[in-house]
């Protein structure tokens, strides 16, 4: 006996040992293979369809680089060295193609290596820029066309952490934001604070939700002011000349006559509830002298600010240029003291200010929550409105000169089938984009194309005063098309990109007019997924036991066949949506006939495995009418989960007996959820979820409702109450650093201790570094390994 337990004690030794000392390990030859496939070149082409900019990236970095020194405050993610946002995904490698001729063209004078963010074509679309991020800092280079030629043209390294990095003036001057001279050094945290950080509310009512990396002391103040200080320059690429005094600068944009410039500047105090974004600022317009012309508003915190999904902040908001004006500026007034359940006649003011003199006037008053306009001309304009508690969406036709508002068009924003798309846009004399209207009454709009049969993208004209549409074109079967921008509006020669289930995305030269004239291939990217060759996909449709239709993108392995093969062992992967329709909750949405897409977390490398994969699962939560969809979330969870595995098992696709379920972020919710109140999995998989909803008390999701005003929601729908019912294997994994409102990563530690603690089976995989979103190559792949050695473990 005493040899016994000596042996178990030795054999518990080594599986704690083993635990605590894991190394990275690779999951089997061909899912590797497709984790690290470089996906096909990301495309910017000019609007006279001329030239292509084909950019190379990568899509994981290492867990070197995501263990760089990293500043995390204020809901930011800084990196203090380049002082520029971290964990940004970069370009590699650069080319030029000629559409017209399909000539290739490299670049001279571009850094090696290059690591290139924020490509912007100037106004007439002869250069090109791009920020680098070199070993000392964040230059700025200027491509010519002509030349083939790329030149470094700052001489202060940039300032990239808050906002857009740099904005063109025309055709040859930039203005960007650069780190300050005599910046000084960066704070040092104190060993020993002056005394212990306080906050305190004096009977107002400040409802927050759940934010992350928030500052939380003095020391944070600093730091945070430290490194999104800086100081705007004008650059006409011969020189920089400094503009103003340094300050934070939340967002800065260049009025469409090049005269002015529109800054949001952040201030003090700093708030320790909201992230930047919500910090107090002041909107202000300088000369292109960096002088001071007007201060617009001084904004306060957005602390106390109502929560809900239709309140606003009270004070003046986005404010922007009028892309139709030389310099005319718009914002958005709230009507309704920002609360969006009460009664108003209308909810939102659009107000115009002219810059120089200050003057204002009201253009037009909206009954719902003001969305945007896309400016056209002096008669012409589209303005957006919509509402959260009722998903509707009205289109207005508005008329700058008369101010006169008509009701243009309105539908559900969850009904996708009746979506007429969205306008596609030219440029005006300004170089900003705004409507492109034919014959004086019309426009084109763009749309997905949702169907009963899936996707099928279309362009269509419409007539601003008659209503009347008409199709231009509509993408066929068995592709997946859609037009990325119009060439030639006379003789409709549009540039598209098309793929299918076999066939990457390629681009093509379209004429719309002559519909027999086959497109013109301008590009031939191959599959970087070879390992993918011979499965099978097709989207599939199934009913659940309450009428609702649901759908789902299903895989198959190379060579399988139904009814002749075994069954295989399913893995369903899936994300809830809420719906106040049932019809519209059954819509089909996606495409049956779309090339894969692969990304670090799909599910879809496991058909290589001899997996059924039935990826996007539809999991719809619908509440009708008076009810709240997550009133009834766990009976619809199990509704949907059984349609999909009785569906696989009727095809003679699936075992029934044999399935995973997975999910990322809510997916994980769900996920957990499912096996805590059903019998229907084998194994689960849940990452970076929020399993505890009480630690999300002011809503998550779609629940509009606070744990305070619904808490037997909240308890019913948190799994982490249930954890003494999960008894089906599940896989947590969570990103150490996940950044994502609610999914803090004690989410999944409390909920791994409460099925520990309950005897259930459970293994918690925290990977270094990670974020919400996983992206090091080392710790993606460890994830793979896990996830297939659970699967195989349980299912196979």
């Amino acid at each position: 006996m005493k040899l016994l337990l000596l042996i178990s004690f030795i054999v518990l030794g080594q599986l704690l040992t083993a635990q605590d000392n894991i190394r990275y390990q690779t999951p089997p030859q061909a899912i590797a293979e497709l984790a690290l496939a470089e996906p096909t070149p990301s495309v910017f082409i000019d609007s006279r369809g001329e030239w292509m900019i084909l950019g190379s990236r990568s899509t994981l970095s290492t867990v070197e680089e995501l263990g760089q020194p990293e500043a995390r405050i204020a809901g930011l993610r800084l990196n203090p060295v380049f002082f520029s946002a971290s964990r940004t995904n970069s370009i590699h490698g650069l080319a030029l193609r000629n559409i017209k001729s399909s000539s290739d063209f490299n670049f001279t004078g571009l850094p090696s290596p290059l690591r290139a963010t924020s490509i912007q074509w100037n106004k007439d679309e002869t250069k090109f820029a791009f920020c680098h991020q070199a070993t000392d800092g964040i230059d700025l280079y200027v491509v010519s066309i002509a030349e083939k030629t790329a030149r470094k043209v700052n001489q202060r390294k940039l300032n990239t952490t808050l906002g857009a990095a740099y904005r063109w003036v025309g055709n040859d001057a930039l203005v960007y934001k650069t780190i300050p001279e005599n910046l000084g050094s960066m704070p040092q945290r104190p060993i020993a604070p002056s005394g212990p950080v306080v906050q305190e509310n004096l009977g107002k009512a400040v409802a927050s939700r759940t934010y992350q990396d928030l500052i939380r002391s003095p020391y944070d103040e600093e730091l945070f002011a430290y490194l999104t200080t800086s100081r705007l320059v004008l650059n006409n690429l011969q020189e920089e000349k400094p503009l103003g005094s340094p300050a934070i600068y939340k967002s800065f944009s260049i009025s469409p006559d090049k005269r002015f410039i529109l800054t949001e500047t952040i201030d003090r105090p700093f708030s320790y509830l909201v992230s930047a974004g919500g910090f107090p600022y002041t909107v202000s317009v300088l000369d292109m002298n960096g002088q001071l012309l007007r201060s617009i508003v001084k904004n306060p915190s957005a602390e106390g600010a109502p929560i809900g999904f239709d309140d606003v902040v009270i004070f003046p908001r986005d404010h922007e240029w009028r892309a139709d004006e030389p310099a005319t500026i718009t914002f958005v007034q709230a009507l309704d003291k920002g609360l969006g359940k009460s009664k108003a006649d209308y909810r939102d003011a659009l107000i115009a200010i002219d810059p120089v003199n200050g003057n204002s006037k009201e253009l037009f008053r909206t009954k719902r929550r003001f969305s945007n306009v896309v400016w056209g001309n002096a008669t012409v304009a589209l303005v957006y409105e919509n509402m959260f508690a009722d998903r509707k969406l009205r289109i207005h036709l508005f008329n700058p000169s008369t101010g006169k508002l008509d009701s243009l068009f309105e539908r559900s924003s969850n009904d996708a089938y009746s979506d007429i798309g969205s306008p596609m846009t030219t440029s005006n004399v300004f170089g900003q984009s705004v409507l492109r209207i034919l014959n004086g009454s019309q426009i084109i709009l763009r749309s997905q194309g949702s169907s009963p049969e899936g996707d099928l993208p279309f362009i269509q004209s419409m007539d601003l005063y008659s209503g009347k549409k008409t199709m231009l074109w509509r993408c066929e079967a068995p592709y997946f098309e859609n037009v990325v921008s119009i060439i030639d509006e006379s003789k409709l020669t549009v540039i598209t990109s098309r793929e299918s289930l076999q066939e990457p995305p390629n681009y093509y030269i379209r004429d719309l007019k002559n519909k027999k004239l086959a497109p013109k291939a301008i590009t031939q990217f191959k599959t970087p997924y070879k390992a993918l060759d011979g499965v099978s996909k097709e989207k599939i449709s199934y009913k659940r036991a309450d009428g609702v239709d649901l759908t789902g993108d299903l895989y198959t392995p190379a060579g399988f066949t139904p009814g002749k093969d075994k069954p295989l062992p399913i893995f369903i992967w899936a994300y809830p949506r809420e719906y106040k329709s049932a019809a519209d909750a059954a819509q089909v949405r996606g495409s049956k006939y779309q090339f894969p897409r692969l990304s670090w977390g799909s599910p879809v490398y496991w058909v290589t495995q001899g997996f059924a994969i039935l990826d996007n699962a539809e999991m719809p939560i619908v509440g009708e009418g008076d009810k709240e969809p997550n009133d009834q979330f766990i009976p619809q969870l199990y509704l949907n989960a059984h349609a999909a595995i009785a569906k696989l098992s009727q095809m003679g696709i699936g075992d029934s007996n044999r399935v995973a379920v997975g999910g990322h972020s809510y997916g994980a919710f769900m996920t957990a959820n499912l096996l805590a109140h059903t019998n229907l999995f084998k194994a689960g998989i849940a990452r970076s979820g929020a399993y505890n909803r009480t630690l999300t008390p002011f809503g998550f999701q779609a629940e509009e409702r606070t744990y305070w005003q619904a808490p037997d929601v909240y308890y019913n729908m948190s799994p982490f109450s249930f954890a003494n019912k999960i008894k089906t294997p599940i896989l947590l994994i969570h990103g150490e650093l996940d950044n994502n409102p609610g999914t803090f990563p004690i989410q999944s530690e409390r909920l791994y201790n409460a099925i520990k603690g309950h005897g259930g089976t459970v293994r918690y995989i925290v990977l270094p570094y990670e974020s919400h979103g996983y992206s090091a190559k080392e710790n993606v792949l460890h994830m793979l390994w896990e996830m297939d050695k659970w699967m195989k473990q349980y299912l196979k």
